[in-house]
């Protein structure tokens, strides 16, 4: 019986055709394993910036190397355990290097990626986000071990991978899994409203590490209120089970799969043009029963900047009410039979740039796709303020400051605490701020997939409700913004409980974001505002002012 199998296929056959010299088999090879070898390397490196280089550099040996592989069954476990080694030998390049702020964000990324990309939530999206408070041996661990739960891999395969026996290795995995819930501890209680640990953490930078770890684990076994368990903690490998692979992203470019060789030396080393092709362009994933076209927010690759738009692009929201252009129009030349004094020009005007949706808009059909978004100049976004697990507190600020894109991730808790939702604000404005798209595949009104009773991300009959204030415009769960200033946003939280969390981003994360709709597992592609003129929408709840009570703005800011 053929053994060697990825997401349920049987590979036996391709992979005898693909050594015999088979480009049609070759170039399936590459295609179907590239998500196993893409999800192993992204979360033992945990999103750092060279998960692209190592990715490619498993893929490039496995390529240059088929033809020593003598039995097709033991395919799986040969190429995870070159993975493994690649892995290895980056960490060894690498032990003197600590990660810089660019890295970071980028380890927060797999995680997030994880969470969105297979709507993970409640403890599925506590396991996925603790992985980030692991040492770097555990989290190499972790990467086969979540494969192994998930039916991607065998405890042989795993064994074999890190190069020990089945007996050490349960040990290893068992002492993994230890440390692995006392990091899903932290990620409780840093969701948690525990008064005391605002004082502990103030001087805490934000990115997890082994010395806050050890802070906030003696806290936790020593705090009533972190301790408390509000329900039961369901141990990781039965939240695991079945999880789908994290589709591949698009970006994986030419020069990225082979590693800067030229087209010549690719043909040489066996990569057929199909290969090189389907690599340069959305790879497709199959998922658990389900096709995903490869396209998540993460990017691996940063391709050069390509010009913006010559032409702006209207924006797609039809159903969206928008006041008229506030921009004043173009005054005639005066003609030259004027005289002076008639064609002396008017005194100019001082208006607001941009303009405010004031009113609920209807969400576009869920199979609608967005128009083009406008491309806007993009110099760096540097964010102050904010702690990296997001602002879950009322009185928590984020300063952005730079020219580019940034998002805001919306996590409405009708479960801790439902009723009237007091809008974040944004104050203290210099520049322009625009509110460019909206995205996440849902908005946060629709009903959640396999709800019985209509419940939506805003509350249902057995949380209750979360409540808008009258005239606000209903988020998504992904909002963009593009800034060329600096402003300050604020959390207000004093009714119903929710989280933001403020990252920043691109114009090519933006469209990925909101081209991901219904073929890909989504509820709904997402919306472009921007326009690409200074009369785009800017966010609601906004003011150049700084008032002392921020959740004081008024809803129709004159900014």
């Amino acid at each position: 019986m053929e053994r060697t199998h990825v997401d349920g296929r049987e590979w036996r056959s391709t992979i005898a055709a693909a050594q015999a010299g088979d480009r049609r088999a070759l170039d399936e090879l590459v295609a179907g394993w590239l998500p196993l070898v893409y999800n192993i390397v992204g979360r033992a490196l945990n999103g750092h910036a060279d998960v692209d280089d190592v990715v490619q550099e498993t893929m490039l040996r496995a390529v240059d190397n088929l033809g020593s592989l003598r039995d097709p069954d033991s395919f799986r476990s040969w190429l995870v355990a070159i993975a493994m080694r690649q892995i290895r030998d980056r960490a060894r390049r690498r032990t003197s290097e600590t990660l810089d702020d660019g890295a970071g964000e980028q380890a927060a990324d797999f995680a997030e990626l994880t969470v969105l990309r297979l709507q993970l939530e409640g403890q599925r999206r506590e396991v996925a986000e603790a992985v980030r408070w692991l040492d770097d041996e555990d989290r190499q661990l972790l990467s086969l071990w979540w494969l192994e739960v998930a039916g991607e891999l065998t405890r042989r395969e795993l064994a074999a991978a890190v190069g020990i026996s089945r007996q050490h290795a349960a040990v290893r995995v068992q002492r993994m899994k230890e440390r692995l819930e006392t990091a899903r501890g932290i990620v409780r209680a840093l969701d948690s409203s525990c008064p005391d640990l605002p004082e502990m953490t103030a001087r805490w930078s934000g990115r997890p590490d082994s010395v806050w770890r050890k802070r906030l684990a003696r806290h936790i076994r020593g705090c009533a209120s972190c301790s408390g368990v509000r329900e039961a903690v369901v141990p990781a490998e039965r939240l695991l089970v079945g999880i789908a692979l994290v589709p591949v992203p698009v970006g994986f470019t030419l020069s990225l799969a082979l590693g800067g060789k030229t087209a010549a030396a690719a043909t040489g080393v066996g990569w057929s043009a199909k290969v090189i092709s389907a690599l340069t362009k959305p790879a497709v994933a199959v998922t658990a029963g389900a096709t995903i076209v490869a396209g998540g927010a993460y990017v691996v690759t940063r391709p050069p900047d390509r010009p913006p738009a010559r032409a702006a692009v209207a924006p797609t929201a039809a159903s969206t009410a928008r006041p008229p252009t506030l921009t004043p129009s173009a005054t005639p030349s005066p003609s030259p039979t004027k005289t002076k004094k008639e064609a002396k020009k008017p005194k100019a005007t001082t208006q607001p740039y941009g303009t405010v949706v004031d009113a609920i808009d209807s969400a576009p059909a869920a199979t609608a796709l967005p128009a083009a978004l406008p491309r806007r100049a993009e110099n760096g976004i540097t964010a102050t303020g904010a702690p990296a697990t997001g602002m879950t507190h009322r009185g928590e600020t984020v300063t952005l400051t730079g020219q580019g894109y940034f998002r805001i991730l919306w996590q409405i808790l009708p479960g801790e605490r439902p009723g009237s939702v007091v809008m974040p604000t944004w104050t203290g404005l210099r520049g322009k701020l625009f509110h460019v798209a909206s995205g996440g595949g849902h908005r946060m009104d629709d009903v959640q997939p396999g709800s019985t009773d209509g419940t939506t991300w805003m509350g249902g009959p057995a949380t209750g409700m979360s409540v808008l204030p009258s005239g606000t415009q209903q988020m998504w769960q992904d909002e963009y913004f593009w800034i060329d200033g600096t402003v300050t946003l604020h959390q207000n939280e004093r009714g119903a409980d929710y989280n933001l969390f403020v990252s920043t981003s691109t114009w090519d994360k933006v469209i990925e974001d909101i081209r991901t709709g219904p073929a890909q597992g989504a509820i709904r592609y997402g919306l472009v505002r921007d326009n690409g003129e200074d009369t785009a929408p800017v966010p609601q709840y906004l003011t150049r002012s700084t008032p002392t009570d921020p959740a004081t703005v008024a809803q129709r800011s004159r900014v």
